[in-house]
């Protein structure tokens, strides 16, 4: 079981350690363990607890209320909420439950109760990437183990494959051909995944390399095949002079080819790149892109 210090608890669900302090002394809602030097700990048990009062406080209920209620009664209150308003802070928490307890179901019932509401598009623009933005920032402040964040993403990674392969849209005449690729040091596939999926429904071919792929390894493959673009991200493997590295290998191997790129590492660093490529900041941008190469494609 997992030990958690209060400023964790505040991280996962954003109540400040100052009003846990007031509900632990007043309402007596926690009872923290203490170290040998009085420091709080707090296990998966208290973390659930505090995620599902957090739920409940923020619908209206007291706290004066919530502690009257039996274990029971909160998680089944939780879930009457969830079939009856899901606002997207409460996914978030309940996501950030199934990471921490590891619960399959828990994901689950979120992420089907979201694309039933929502669709599977809106699912992943609203709740999972915002979901994921917090996972980076617990996983940077050491508030999860790398074993929650692999259990997660790869929840996350089996629904789209399992929507990419489940697309029945039928390729466009003159369909346009993409590689997708991350390159060495990255490894956070979602967002490219998830583009595979866009291009995909979009009517047009895809091959897909996946993750951590040295950029000289690509060459072969751009001989052998011919390509109307490509599509590659920087998430957060790779930082200063590597990145700059990076973008010169792509840009040699790659010369003459339209290459599409995207990431917060590029949109905040700016680049001097050649006419044919192009950073997209959003999945819109990059719909607009594919659209007009397409048009230029049909009418030569």
């Amino acid at each position: 079981m997992s030990k958690y210090l209060i400023k964790d608890i505040e991280r996962f669900t954003g109540i400040k350690a100052h009003t846990l302090r007031v509900w632990e002394k007043r309402y007596h809602v926690l009872k923290p363990c203490r170290t040998s030097t009085n420091i709080r700990t707090y296990d998966d048990d208290d973390l659930k607890r505090i995620l599902n009062i957090s739920i409940l406080n923020r619908h209206g209920y007291r706290i004066s209320e919530i502690i009257k209620l039996s274990e029971e009664e909160i998680c089944e209150k939780v879930m009457q909420l969830g079939q009856r308003c899901a606002d997207t802070h409460s996914q978030i928490e309940k996501l950030i439950m199934a990471m921490v307890q590891m619960d399959e179901e828990i994901f689950q019932e979120v992420f089907d109760q979201s694309v039933k509401k929502s669709g599977f598009e809106d699912t992943f623009y609203y709740l999972i990437f915002p979901f994921l933005e917090r996972t980076g920032l617990l996983w940077q402040s050491g508030s999860i183990l790398p074993a929650h964040e692999h259990f997660i993403s790869n929840l996350i990674r089996q629904k789209l494959i399992v929507a990419i392969d489940s697309i029945l849209s039928p390729r466009k005449p003159n369909a346009l051909h993409s590689l997708l690729f991350l390159p060495e040091g990255e490894w956070h596939e979602i967002g490219l995944l998830f583009t595979y999926y866009l291009i995909k429904k979009w009517g047009h071919y895809t091959l897909y390399l996946g993750p951590h792929l040295p950029i000289e390894n690509i060459e072969s493959t751009l001989l052998k095949h011919s390509f109307d673009f490509l599509v590659t991200q920087f998430i957060n493997g790779i930082s200063g002079n590597d990145l700059n590295l990076q973008i010169q290998k792509i840009v040699k191997i790659c010369k003459g080819k339209k290459v599409l790129l995207s990431g917060g590492r590029l949109i905040e660093t700016p680049f001097d790149l050649p006419p044919d490529f192009f950073i997209y900041e959003n999945t819109q941008q990059l719909k607009e892109i594919i659209d007009n190469q397409y048009i230029l494609k049909i009418k030569s």
